[in-house]
């Protein structure tokens, strides 16, 4: 398919043009973000959400770069390297609550980005390849937060490792071998701080290659929109620049200022203090949670509370991992031949009433003491939340009678500007001004 409006690159200074006959990065840029990019025209800022979490992949891989020069992997100075930087460190104040906040920061794009993704359907075909890499990212940032928390050597930093790696210890016969393996010993110390900082510091730049693949499959098909109607001509598209570098660019100043008013005002809101306190095994915290972005997994871990064939906590770590493993069946999972919920209706109820509330109820119980009426509520969130997949899903994709969808992306946009429905005609239409 041609694009009038896509002018082909054409270096103009001898140097570039000898750059891209021998390597065209520029002209690569240009053909991946630029304007020799294809969008459809009709994207609207919940699209900005994957800009987002690159930036602030950026900042965590920049920030994390400048700490690891300071930090000390050894548990007998660990904690005291993390108070030189906030105290003697030029800036490492801000570099570390930069840092720990950039994380929470970056959950929450990414949350926002699959829940994006589950509304409007843009795991579906062609694009599936597209959502489960996603999904390897997303494995791949929980690993390296859990190792990064570990490393300030705080009271949680310490418990924290113990509680989730002794997850690993309910698996039957080899439990307690990996538990071993995974920390070096039989409890966390100086081998597991060390492997932790190791890879703490290496799975970012694998993150980073991941979303390079990321990118690479969405450019394939293209990428999704609101309607979920594909691309039919030139007409459905615009140039990624200037048009979505602009609106990605006000995105990203909006989170910029989210994120200013975070780190320079309420540094330590989606801290623990118990991690200003240095790691004491002989003191268990009266309450050991994992950070915020944990907790919905927490949640259905602590969920089961009663032996039945198999130990209730090595259901509970197999519900853990199941929850996140279900994500990647939802292409098939979901047999609607219509991508968008906006003309799902069904589906759309059960989207903003079943599930985002369940996932944020179980974010909260996630948070709560282990005790009831916590522990009932997470056990019928997180029934609901596997029946949401496993059966709501399947069941509603047959029953369900779909909104008409319109016959192109033009046609969607001018009806949405005119407020009348447009005939087939205006699918040849050139782009409004």
């Amino acid at each position: 398919m041609s694009f009038p409006w896509a002018e082909q690159y054409a270096p103009k200074h001898p140097l570039m043009r000898y750059l891209d006959e021998k390597l065209p990065l520029p002209r690569l840029v240009y053909n991946a973000v630029g304007a020799g990019y294809p969008v459809p025209r009709n994207l609207n800022y919940f699209w900005n959400f994957g800009v987002l979490a690159g930036a602030a992949l950026a900042i965590q891989i920049i920030t994390g770069i400048v700490l690891a020069m300071h930090y000390a992997a050894n548990g007998a100075v660990a904690f005291d390297s993390v108070e030189h930087i906030m105290r003697d460190v030029n800036a490492g104040w801000l570099l570390r609550y930069a840092h720990a906040n950039g994380a929470s920061m970056f959950f929450i794009v990414v949350y926002l980005h699959i829940f994006r993704g589950l509304y409007y359907g843009s795991y579906k075909a062609p694009r599936e390849m597209v959502w489960l890499l996603g999904l390897v990212i997303f494995l791949l940032m929980m690993a390296t937060a859990f190792m990064g928390y570990v490393l300030p050597w705080g009271q949680m930093s310490f418990w924290g490792a113990k509680v989730i790696t002794g997850l690993f210890g309910a698996i039957p016969l080899v439990g307690e071998p990996i538990q071993t393996w995974l920390l070096g010993g039989f409890a966390p110390d100086n081998a597991a701080l060390n492997r932790f900082f190791s890879l703490h510091y290496l799975l970012p730049f694998v993150i980073a290659a991941v979303i390079v693949l990321h990118i690479w499959a969405l450019h394939i098909p293209g990428s999704s929109n609101p309607t979920g109607v594909e691309v039919k001509g030139p007409q459905d598209t615009v140039p990624f620049h200037p048009y979505y570098t602009a609106k990605d660019g006000f995105g990203l100043g909006v989170f910029l200022l989210v994120f200013a008013a975070l780190l320079f005002y309420a540094p330590n809101y989606l801290g623990h203090a118990d991690n200003y306190i240095p790691a004491n095994p002989l003191s268990t915290p009266a309450h050991i949670v994992p950070e915020w972005y944990f907790w919905p997994f927490y949640a259905i871990l602590r969920a089961f509370t009663v032996d039945f064939i198999l130990p209730a906590k090595l259901w509970g770590v197999l519900a853990m991992f199941a929850a996140i493993l279900l994500l990647f069946f939802l292409p098939w999972l979901d047999k609607s031949s219509v991508r968008s919920a906006n003309y799902r209706p069904l589906y759309r109820k059960f989207f903003w009433f079943g599930l985002v509330p369940c996932v944020l109820v179980l974010g909260y119980c996630g948070g709560a003491p282990a005790e009831e009426p916590y522990v009932m509520i997470s056990q019928i969130a997180a029934a609901y939340y596997f029946a949401h997949f496993l059966i709501i899903l399947p069941i509603v994709s047959k029953i369900e009678r779909p909104l008409p969808l319109p016959n192109s992306i033009t046609e969607a946009v001018l009806a949405g500007k005119d407020g009348a429905t447009l005939s087939t005609n205006t699918a040849s239409a050139q782009p409004a001004e």
